[in-house]
């Protein structure tokens, strides 16, 4: 708990991080949802409420897996691990201090999205306890499958200079194929394929059947909303997250040894 205070505390006290944090996915909905904001053809809704339910999910993977790729490896570089390593303070301590910052900016990020979507662009809330419960499992499942290989994948670029071209990079292909910024009904079918691969395509698709009518399930790849698919895979990348973590994480950088 106190190290998940003191991370908090850090990425508080460095506010144009906060800032662009936060601002990325809502400058971005508004771009998107300002544009696109004409009727989607027989299914019910505007565009605009489209985006608004895939960026939740994006917000959610920037604020975990991009987040947590690019600046362990800086604190790796910087050898603030290997000083951390050498204290009292018990490894798991690290992790879990991570959990609570990438749990707290994650709810922080969907409710700014949230109040955003709703507000200007047409994003009915969930009115039934079933659409919220539905909601927080995905919620659940999401962060903690993109927050655990987040951690794998800091230990992939060689230093901290290069984390964000190695992290950012597979993070925006993926919003672009797995129906974050152009709807799925016109992505092809080979790159919806490569996208089931990986967490953030379910977990658009798991909102906006949270967030849009039962109508716009016809829009999806199998014309469903999938939900327990969605479970199951993103299940699997929190159990295949965890044993990647085990497997590659290091304390030291390369050059240390």
């Amino acid at each position: 708990m106190r190290r998940g205070a003191l991370e908090i505390r850090q990425f508080v006290r460095q506010r144009d991080q906060v800032i662009f944090t936060f601002a990325f996915p809502v400058v971005f909905l508004a771009l998107f949802a300002s544009i696109f904001s004409n009727q989607v053809k027989d299914a019910g809704i505007t565009a605009s409420q489209l985006y608004a339910a895939g960026m939740i999910a994006a917000g959610i993977m920037s604020v975990s897996f991009q987040s947590l790729g690019i600046f362990i490896a800086i604190e790796r570089d910087e050898r603030v691990l290997r000083r951390l390593r050498g204290t009292p303070m018990p490894p798991a301590a690290y992790f879990l201090g991570k959990v609570w910052l990438v749990l707290a900016t994650g709810v922080a990020e969907t409710g700014v999205l949230l109040l955003f979507g709703s507000t200007l662009f047409g994003l009915d809330l969930p009115t039934t306890a079933t659409k919220w419960l539905d909601f927080s499992w995905i919620f659940v499942l999401g962060i903690s499958g993109c927050a655990l290989p987040g951690i794998a994948i800091s230990s992939l670029p060689k230093s901290g200079r290069s984390a964000s071209s190695v992290v950012v990079l597979p993070f925006l292909v993926l919003q672009f194929i797995s129906g974050v910024y152009i709807p799925v009904g016109t992505v092809p079918n080979w790159l919806l394929d490569i996208s089931a691969f990986f967490p953030l395509k379910w977990m658009c698709q798991g909102f906006r059947g949270v967030f849009l009518p039962q109508s716009a399930a016809e829009l999806e790849q199998a014309g469903s909303w999938e939900f327990g698919r969605i479970a199951l895979v993103l299940g699997a990348w929190c159990v295949g997250g965890l044993l990647l973590c085990l497997g590659t994480f290091r304390w030291k950088s390369r050059r240390d040894g």
